[in-house]
């Protein structure tokens, strides 16, 4: 069956739920870390600790962690988009500004995501994907509402997160239309190990600091064991397993509400206040959800590409 006609299972609907909780309250709990730990050298410890946890699990579970012949040049070209210019972006970009405008930003990804799904996996273009691009669009430039001025004078940080959620939706097209035929888990386990190489030389060049989390004090050292864990390993392993089991502008969208989690976590962590945008925001948001991921009738499972099952 076509994309148009996909009706996601519950096992991905729930997935996308604690995918959202995840990611989305991660975005005021880095800006804490990284007032005590630089940006890379955060990112090391997460990237590492997502690796030794996601490998530890498939072994556990007696999965196939080789990686298998010929497709070593497609999991580095994933891993570099997917994990490494992602991360490297986006966690510098938060610096210029608050956690939950960042997080808007970021996830302009859909918006690539659906184009690139046209372009590179030839997926069909609906009237509802688009119904729901442009309310979800419409629901993030709200939200930024009076932060474009303020994103006008952060023009780098501005560019970085963009620049991160291209990166993120080009992965995302290349892990549909190149698949690497791994589990989940070994599949993300080894993105990130290979992401750690680069950022981790990257770390020792340019940044000064020390890898110690026990250097940091309460709070950031509770962040850093939150994105260790449940950022790093769980959120991943998701994100993944959501990439490869549903067309490519279906999963784009639903990462909608997750910037929406990061503004309303913002305000919880940071103590920011709710104001108009963000309760308006937030409907469209859920809108443009409700438009795409409503069952249609008649409607089959597409033919896309799944990776051998967790047990």
């Amino acid at each position: 069956m076509s994309a148009r006609t996909y009706v996601p299972p519950p096992s991905i609907l729930a997935l996308l739920a604690l995918l959202a909780l995840g990611w989305g309250v991660n975005w005021p709990i880095m800006k804490v870390v990284m007032t005590e730990m630089a940006p890379l050298h955060f990112r090391v410890l997460c990237l590492a600790a997502g690796a030794a946890g996601l490998f530890a699990i498939a072994r556990a579970n007696r999965l196939p962690i080789r990686v298998p012949s010929g497709t070593w040049p497609r999991l580095i070209a994933i891993t570099l988009f997917n994990v490494a210019a992602w991360n490297v972006l986006a966690v510098y970009g938060v610096t210029f500004m608050e956690s939950g405008r960042a997080a808007i930003l970021a996830y302009t990804f859909p918006v690539w995501g659906v184009l690139l799904g046209v372009w590179v996996l030839r997926e069909p273009v609906t009237g509802s994907r688009l119904t729901g691009v442009v309310l979800g669009v419409l629901g993030m430039l709200v939200l930024l509402g009076d932060e474009i001025h303020a994103v006008g004078r952060s023009p780098t940080g501005a560019l970085l997160l963009i620049a991160s959620a291209i990166s993120w939706a080009v992965s995302t097209a290349i892990m549909k239309r190149w698949p690497v035929d791994l589990p989940t888990t070994s599949f993300t386990g080894w993105q990130m190990l290979l992401a750690l190489v680069p950022i981790l030389f990257g770390a020792m060049l340019f940044e000064e600091g020390s890898f110690s989390p026990l250097t940091l004090s309460t709070w950031p050292f509770w962040g850093l064991v939150y994105n260790a864990l449940v950022s790093s390993i769980f959120c991943n392993w998701a994100w993944i397993k959501i990439a490869t089991h549903a067309p490519i502008s279906v999963s784009s969208l639903s990462t909608l509400v997750i910037p929406i989690v990061g503004v309303f976590s913002g305000m919880l962590l940071l103590g920011e206040h709710p104001q108009w945008s963000d309760l308006a925001a937030l409907v469209l948001v859920v809108a443009a959800l409700a438009v795409v991921l409503r069952p249609q009738r008649g409607a089959a499972q597409p033919a896309t590409f799944s990776p051998r099952r967790l047990p």
